[in-house]
Protein backbone atom coordinates (compact mmCIF):
# COMPACT_ATOMS: atom_id res chain seq x y z
CA UNK A 1 0.00 0.00 0.00
CA UNK A 2 1.32 3.47 -0.93
CA UNK A 3 2.12 5.75 2.01
CA UNK A 4 -0.46 8.32 0.88
CA UNK A 5 -3.18 5.64 0.96
CA UNK A 6 -2.19 4.22 4.34
CA UNK A 7 -4.21 5.13 7.45
CA UNK A 8 -2.17 7.34 9.76
CA UNK A 9 -0.93 5.59 12.91
CA UNK A 10 -0.19 7.57 16.08
CA UNK A 11 2.57 6.10 18.21
CA UNK A 12 3.29 7.44 21.69
CA UNK A 13 6.41 6.90 23.80
CA UNK A 14 6.11 8.14 27.40
CA UNK A 15 9.57 8.21 29.00
CA UNK A 16 10.71 8.27 32.60
CA UNK A 17 14.29 7.49 33.66
CA UNK A 18 15.11 5.13 30.80
CA UNK A 19 18.33 6.67 29.50
CA UNK A 20 19.85 3.28 28.68
CA UNK A 21 16.79 1.97 26.82
CA UNK A 22 14.91 4.86 25.18
CA UNK A 23 17.03 5.07 22.02
CA UNK A 24 16.43 1.38 21.26
CA UNK A 25 12.70 1.97 21.73
CA UNK A 26 12.71 4.93 19.34
CA UNK A 27 14.79 3.05 16.78
CA UNK A 28 12.28 0.18 16.81
CA UNK A 29 9.55 2.66 15.77
CA UNK A 30 11.80 4.15 13.08
CA UNK A 31 12.41 0.63 11.73
CA UNK A 32 8.71 -0.19 11.25
CA UNK A 33 7.88 -1.60 7.80
CA UNK A 34 4.71 0.54 7.89
CA UNK A 35 5.37 4.04 6.55
CA UNK A 36 2.57 6.41 7.56
CA UNK A 37 3.36 7.04 11.23
CA UNK A 38 3.32 10.07 13.50
CA UNK A 39 5.35 9.86 16.71
CA UNK A 40 5.17 11.84 19.92
CA UNK A 41 7.67 11.35 22.75
CA UNK A 42 7.05 12.96 26.13
CA UNK A 43 9.66 12.81 28.86
CA UNK A 44 7.82 12.91 32.17
CA UNK A 45 10.43 14.66 34.31
CA UNK A 46 13.25 12.12 34.09
CA UNK A 47 16.08 12.60 36.59
CA UNK A 48 18.65 10.81 34.42
CA UNK A 49 19.93 11.64 30.93
CA UNK A 50 16.82 10.45 29.06
CA UNK A 51 16.17 13.90 27.54
CA UNK A 52 19.69 14.09 26.11
CA UNK A 53 19.37 10.57 24.68
CA UNK A 54 16.07 11.47 23.00
CA UNK A 55 17.45 14.75 21.64
CA UNK A 56 20.17 12.76 19.87
CA UNK A 57 17.39 11.01 17.89
CA UNK A 58 15.29 14.07 17.01
CA UNK A 59 16.69 14.73 13.53
CA UNK A 60 16.32 11.10 12.55
CA UNK A 61 12.70 11.14 13.76
CA UNK A 62 11.90 14.36 11.90
CA UNK A 63 13.13 12.77 8.68
CA UNK A 64 11.25 9.50 9.22
CA UNK A 65 7.77 10.43 10.46
CA UNK A 66 4.88 12.35 8.90
CA UNK A 67 4.53 14.30 12.14
CA UNK A 68 6.92 14.32 15.07
CA UNK A 69 6.84 15.94 18.49
CA UNK A 70 9.20 15.79 21.48
CA UNK A 71 8.31 17.38 24.79
CA UNK A 72 9.88 17.34 28.23
CA UNK A 73 8.59 18.93 31.39
CA UNK A 74 8.21 18.21 35.15
CA UNK A 75 6.72 14.89 36.24
CA UNK A 76 2.93 14.53 36.02
CA UNK A 77 2.50 10.76 36.00
CA UNK A 78 1.85 8.20 33.27
CA UNK A 79 -1.88 8.77 32.72
CA UNK A 80 -1.48 12.55 32.48
CA UNK A 81 1.39 12.04 30.04
CA UNK A 82 -0.61 9.70 27.83
CA UNK A 83 -3.62 12.02 27.87
CA UNK A 84 -1.38 14.92 26.84
CA UNK A 85 -0.13 12.81 23.93
CA UNK A 86 -3.68 11.88 22.91
CA UNK A 87 -4.54 15.56 22.43
CA UNK A 88 -1.71 15.81 19.88
CA UNK A 89 -2.49 12.56 18.02
CA UNK A 90 -4.34 12.75 14.69
CA UNK A 91 -4.15 9.14 13.48
CA UNK A 92 -6.80 6.54 12.80
CA UNK A 93 -5.01 4.02 14.98
CA UNK A 94 -3.14 4.48 18.25
CA UNK A 95 -0.31 2.61 19.91
CA UNK A 96 1.64 3.45 23.06
CA UNK A 97 4.85 1.71 24.06
CA UNK A 98 6.95 2.01 27.21
CA UNK A 99 10.34 3.60 26.64
CA UNK A 100 12.19 0.49 27.80
CA UNK A 101 10.39 -1.86 25.37
CA UNK A 102 10.81 -2.34 21.61
CA UNK A 103 8.49 -3.12 18.69
CA UNK A 104 9.09 -5.88 16.18
CA UNK A 105 9.52 -4.47 12.67
CA UNK A 106 6.19 -5.67 11.25
CA UNK A 107 4.03 -4.84 14.30
CA UNK A 108 2.34 -1.73 12.91
CA UNK A 109 1.78 -3.15 9.43
CA UNK A 110 0.24 -6.37 10.72
CA UNK A 111 -2.05 -4.65 13.22
CA UNK A 112 -3.27 -1.98 10.80
CA UNK A 113 -4.18 -4.67 8.27
CA UNK A 114 -6.09 -6.61 10.92
CA UNK A 115 -8.05 -3.63 12.28
CA UNK A 116 -8.88 -2.44 8.75
CA UNK A 117 -10.42 -5.83 7.98
CA UNK A 118 -12.23 -6.25 11.33
CA UNK A 119 -14.38 -3.23 12.12
CA UNK A 120 -15.96 -4.88 15.19
CA UNK A 121 -12.57 -5.07 16.92
CA UNK A 122 -11.53 -2.19 19.20
CA UNK A 123 -7.92 -3.20 19.73
CA UNK A 124 -5.45 -5.89 18.78
CA UNK A 125 -2.63 -7.35 20.88
CA UNK A 126 -0.02 -10.06 20.41
CA UNK A 127 2.88 -12.05 21.80
CA UNK A 128 6.04 -10.77 23.48
CA UNK A 129 9.66 -11.77 23.75
CA UNK A 130 10.98 -11.25 27.28
CA UNK A 131 14.33 -9.44 27.41
CA UNK A 132 16.64 -8.40 30.23
CA UNK A 133 18.49 -5.13 30.80
CA UNK A 134 21.11 -6.22 28.25
CA UNK A 135 18.40 -6.87 25.63
CA UNK A 136 19.08 -10.61 25.73
CA UNK A 137 16.00 -12.77 25.12
CA UNK A 138 15.12 -14.72 28.26
CA UNK A 139 11.75 -16.16 27.32
CA UNK A 140 8.47 -15.54 25.55
CA UNK A 141 4.73 -15.30 26.13
CA UNK A 142 2.62 -16.58 23.27
CA UNK A 143 -0.67 -18.43 22.93
CA UNK A 144 -3.23 -19.13 20.25
CA UNK A 145 -5.14 -16.39 18.45
CA UNK A 146 -8.41 -15.61 20.18
CA UNK A 147 -11.07 -12.97 20.71
CA UNK A 148 -11.96 -11.53 24.12
CA UNK A 149 -15.18 -9.85 25.23
CA UNK A 150 -16.01 -7.82 28.35
CA UNK A 151 -16.81 -10.82 30.56
CA UNK A 152 -13.41 -12.45 30.07
CA UNK A 153 -11.52 -9.21 30.64
CA UNK A 154 -13.59 -8.32 33.72
CA UNK A 155 -12.92 -11.76 35.20
CA UNK A 156 -9.21 -11.59 34.37
CA UNK A 157 -9.42 -14.51 31.95
CA UNK A 158 -7.22 -12.80 29.40
CA UNK A 159 -3.58 -12.31 28.45
CA UNK A 160 -3.15 -9.03 26.57
CA UNK A 161 0.36 -7.55 27.00
CA UNK A 162 -0.06 -3.77 27.09
CA UNK A 163 3.13 -3.10 25.14
CA UNK A 164 1.69 -4.88 22.07
CA UNK A 165 -1.51 -2.85 21.79
CA UNK A 166 -2.97 -1.03 18.84
CA UNK A 167 -6.43 0.53 19.19
CA UNK A 168 -8.85 2.78 17.31
CA UNK A 169 -7.90 6.33 18.28
CA UNK A 170 -11.42 7.78 17.98
CA UNK A 171 -12.68 5.15 20.44
CA UNK A 172 -9.93 5.93 22.95
CA UNK A 173 -10.75 9.63 22.74
CA UNK A 174 -14.50 8.98 22.95
CA UNK A 175 -13.96 7.03 26.17
CA UNK A 176 -12.16 10.05 27.58
CA UNK A 177 -8.64 8.66 27.47
CA UNK A 178 -6.87 7.50 30.58
CA UNK A 179 -8.20 7.97 34.11
CA UNK A 180 -5.49 9.42 36.40
CA UNK A 181 -7.29 7.86 39.39
CA UNK A 182 -5.98 4.44 38.38
CA UNK A 183 -2.47 3.08 37.94
CA UNK A 184 -3.58 0.11 35.82
CA UNK A 185 -4.37 2.33 32.86
CA UNK A 186 -4.37 -0.49 30.30
CA UNK A 187 -6.96 -2.67 32.11
CA UNK A 188 -9.18 0.35 32.67
CA UNK A 189 -9.22 1.05 28.91
CA UNK A 190 -9.81 -2.59 28.02
CA UNK A 191 -12.89 -2.66 30.20
CA UNK A 192 -14.19 0.62 28.78
CA UNK A 193 -13.68 -0.50 25.16
CA UNK A 194 -15.14 -3.98 25.57
CA UNK A 195 -18.13 -2.67 27.54
CA UNK A 196 -19.18 -0.88 24.33
CA UNK A 197 -19.71 -4.22 22.59
CA UNK A 198 -16.37 -4.21 20.83
CA UNK A 199 -14.16 -7.26 21.02
CA UNK A 200 -10.43 -7.29 21.80
CA UNK A 201 -8.28 -9.68 19.76
CA UNK A 202 -4.99 -11.37 20.53
CA UNK A 203 -2.98 -12.50 17.49
CA UNK A 204 -0.44 -15.28 17.88
CA UNK A 205 2.44 -13.23 16.47
CA UNK A 206 5.34 -11.51 18.21
CA UNK A 207 4.81 -7.74 18.33
CA UNK A 208 7.14 -6.54 21.08
CA UNK A 209 10.25 -7.11 23.12
CA UNK A 210 9.19 -6.59 26.73
CA UNK A 211 11.90 -5.63 29.19
CA UNK A 212 11.50 -7.69 32.33
CA UNK A 213 13.28 -6.10 35.31
CA UNK A 214 12.77 -5.45 39.01
CA UNK A 215 11.03 -2.10 38.56
CA UNK A 216 8.17 -3.53 36.44
CA UNK A 217 4.97 -2.37 38.12
CA UNK A 218 3.06 -5.45 36.94
CA UNK A 219 5.16 -7.69 39.20
CA UNK A 220 3.76 -6.16 42.39
CA UNK A 221 0.43 -7.85 43.00
CA UNK A 222 0.01 -6.05 46.33
CA UNK A 223 -0.41 -2.75 44.48
CA UNK A 224 -2.12 -4.34 41.48
CA UNK A 225 -4.78 -5.95 43.66
CA UNK A 226 -5.75 -2.66 45.30
CA UNK A 227 -5.91 -0.90 41.93
CA UNK A 228 -7.99 -3.64 40.31
CA UNK A 229 -10.49 -3.59 43.16
CA UNK A 230 -10.83 0.19 42.79
CA UNK A 231 -11.49 -0.12 39.06
CA UNK A 232 -14.18 -2.80 39.32
CA UNK A 233 -16.10 -0.60 41.75
CA UNK A 234 -17.21 1.29 38.65
CA UNK A 235 -19.08 -1.89 37.69
CA UNK A 236 -20.45 -2.80 41.14
CA UNK A 237 -23.96 -3.11 39.71
CA UNK A 238 -22.78 -5.65 37.16
CA UNK A 239 -23.88 -9.23 37.79
CA UNK A 240 -20.23 -10.32 37.47
CA UNK A 241 -18.89 -7.90 40.09
CA UNK A 242 -18.57 -10.34 42.99
CA UNK A 243 -17.08 -13.01 40.74
CA UNK A 244 -14.51 -10.51 39.48
CA UNK A 245 -13.67 -9.57 43.08
CA UNK A 246 -13.07 -13.23 43.94
CA UNK A 247 -10.73 -13.63 40.98
CA UNK A 248 -8.67 -10.71 42.27
CA UNK A 249 -8.60 -12.26 45.74
CA UNK A 250 -7.36 -15.53 44.22
CA UNK A 251 -4.50 -13.73 42.48
CA UNK A 252 -3.58 -11.89 45.67
CA UNK A 253 -3.71 -15.12 47.70
CA UNK A 254 -1.39 -16.94 45.29
CA UNK A 255 0.98 -13.96 45.20
CA UNK A 256 1.36 -13.76 49.00
CA UNK A 257 1.51 -17.55 49.37
CA UNK A 258 4.36 -17.75 46.85
CA UNK A 259 6.12 -14.90 48.68
CA UNK A 260 5.69 -16.94 51.92
CA UNK A 261 3.76 -14.09 53.48
CA UNK A 262 1.30 -16.52 55.01
CA UNK A 263 -0.47 -14.16 57.42
CA UNK A 264 -1.34 -11.86 54.52
CA UNK A 265 -2.40 -14.84 52.39
CA UNK A 266 -4.75 -16.12 55.11
CA UNK A 267 -6.23 -12.64 55.48
CA UNK A 268 -6.99 -12.56 51.75
CA UNK A 269 -8.49 -16.06 52.00
CA UNK A 270 -10.95 -14.89 54.67
CA UNK A 271 -11.97 -11.97 52.45
CA UNK A 272 -12.55 -14.32 49.56
CA UNK A 273 -14.74 -16.64 51.64
CA UNK A 274 -16.68 -13.65 52.99
CA UNK A 275 -17.46 -12.57 49.43
CA UNK A 276 -19.55 -15.71 48.94
CA UNK A 277 -22.06 -14.37 51.47
CA UNK A 278 -22.52 -11.00 49.76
Amino acid sequence: MEKNNQPLVSIVIPCYNHEQFVQDCIQSVIDQTYENIELIIIDDGSKDNSVLKIQEMVEKCQNRFKRFEFRYRPNKGLCETLNEALLWCQGEYYSAIASDDMMTKTKTECQVNFLSENQDVAAVFGAIKLIDDKSEIKGERIHETRKYVFKEIFLNKHDLPASTQMARLNLIKDIGGYNPKYKIEDWYLLLKMSSRNYSIVYISEFFCFYRFHDSNFSKNMMIMGVEMKNIILEYNENILYVKSLREIYKQEFNYFKNKKRYFKAINILFKMFYSYFK
